[in-house]
């Protein structure tokens, strides 16, 4: 069996920008208390440690040492204009004290995670905290002070990987993380999301392929709105599969904002927990193939608190460790009629599980059957298979790739 590391401190959860700020910490408890009710933590292998503090220069692998410095001294009044010119302030991203030990806790726990998995014995890491892939080199963007992932990739990239994959299943844009790897040969990164022209950041178009150094290593998947499971499964079978295959990645790095669910109340897809959970499996069979096992997993989005996230990643985590759970499985009564007053007692606000009722189970007893994508262009019909096959034109003959054959 493959030992799992999973990152994780109840100190990461002062990563907070307030009690109705959408990305809201009580979110990573309710996950933690979940799995840890259904076993998932004591399962054979899984070590749970809590990371360290980024060091200045680990996060400067990334970002600006100018920018570090703001984040700083930010929630100083003082500061509020130095403050403004690097993103920070203002509803998206307001400062709170402590913001920049906050974030560089969380980004110490991906650090920790990706050290894991490259150096050993676990070769499974997840950083349930992390995945905060919109922050830039010199400036926080949604929600995101630093951006983890790409931390984490480049310190492999220093420890001497070759070639990381970057697989970004958030309903938004992967941004962050493909701007800084954008003319990286060594860095692969894909993203399937909602089109960037129906939500944050209104980028993420085929078009954007990698910068003259590195043709083909950014991907990207615009998907349609109200894109369902079996949709999303058939445009992830027609992009990723093929594209880690040629790249042959050493590690594979992967993010899984939850916010796809049709519940979100940030976005417009309409996956179930099944069809997540579906993915993870997946990207989970292709560590194992490609990577020997080599696989960091991250969290991300999700706005869902109660409802949505802890069932999605409590599976996330089960997978990592080996010890998946079924989607019937029934969740513990306490901690499904605690959950919903847990979150209104932390934001003031009535939960999505208060408001729609909270689920009984895992999943949502959705089907997760999906027509795979075998070759050409698709369904010229359907905007799904158009949007699919406008990122296979731009990017599989970037890669020596057929898009009329290849699978």
């Amino acid at each position: 069996m493959v030992p799992t590391l999973l990152a994780w401190d109840p100190a990461m959860a002062r990563y907070d920008f307030g009690p109705q700020h959408p990305l809201h910490p009580v979110r990573l408890g309710l996950t933690m208390d979940l799995a840890g009710q259904l076993g998932v933590l004591d399962a054979a292998g899984v070590q749970v440690a809590a990371p360290s503090l980024a060091p200045d220069d680990l996060l400067e692998l990334v970002h600006d040492p100018a920018y570090v410095a703001a984040v700083r001294v930010a929630p100083e009044p003082v500061h509020a204009r130095l403050a403004a010119r690097f993103g920070l302030g203002g509803s998206d991203n307001p400062v709170f004290a402590r913001m920049h030990e906050a974030a560089a806790l969380i980004t110490g726990g991906t650090l920790d995670a990706a050290r894991a998995v490259w150096g050993g014995p676990p070769r499974h890491a997840v950083a349930i905290a992390g995945g905060l892939h919109h922050a830039m080199p010199g400036a926080a963007s949604g929600f995101c002070v630093y951006n983890d992932p790409a931390v984490a990739i480049a310190w492999l990239l220093s420890a001497g990987v070759d070639r990381v994959a970057y697989v970004d299943i958030d309903v938004h844009h992967g941004d962050g993380v493909q701007a800084a790897f954008y003319d990286d040969p060594r860095v692969l990164t894909i993203s399937l999301h909602q089109s960037g022209h129906t939500l944050f950041p209104g980028t993420g178009f085929p078009e954007e392929s990698g910068g003259p150094q590195a043709a083909g290593s950014a991907v990207n998947v615009a998907l349609p709105a109200g894109t369902r499971d079996a949709g999303w499964l058939r445009a992830f079978s027609g992009v990723v599969p093929v594209l880690l295959r040629a790249f042959r990645p050493q590690v594979l790095v992967t993010q899984h904002g939850c916010d796809t669910h049709s519940l979100d109340p940030l976005a417009d897809l309409e996956l179930s927990v099944d069809g997540q959970r579906a993915s993870y499996e997946a990207l989970h069979t292709l560590a194992h193939d490609l990577c020997e096992g080599r696989w960091l997993a991250c969290g991300g989005g999700g706005y869902a608190l109660d409802a949505v996230v802890p069932r999605a990643w409590t599976q996330l985590l089960a997978i990592a460790a080996h010890h998946p759970l079924e989607p019937n499985e029934v969740l513990p009564m306490q901690w499904r009629a605690a959950a919903p007053e847990r979150v209104r007692a932390a934001t003031g606000l009535e939960s999505v599980g208060s408001v729609n009722g909270m689920p009984r189970t895992l999943g949502d007893g959705a089907s997760v059957r999906y027509r795979p994508w075998d070759a050409g262009d698709g369904d010229p019909d359907s905007p799904l298979d158009r949007a699919v096959a406008r990122t296979r034109l731009e990017v599989l003959p970037l890669h020596g790739l057929d898009p009329s054959r290849d699978r």
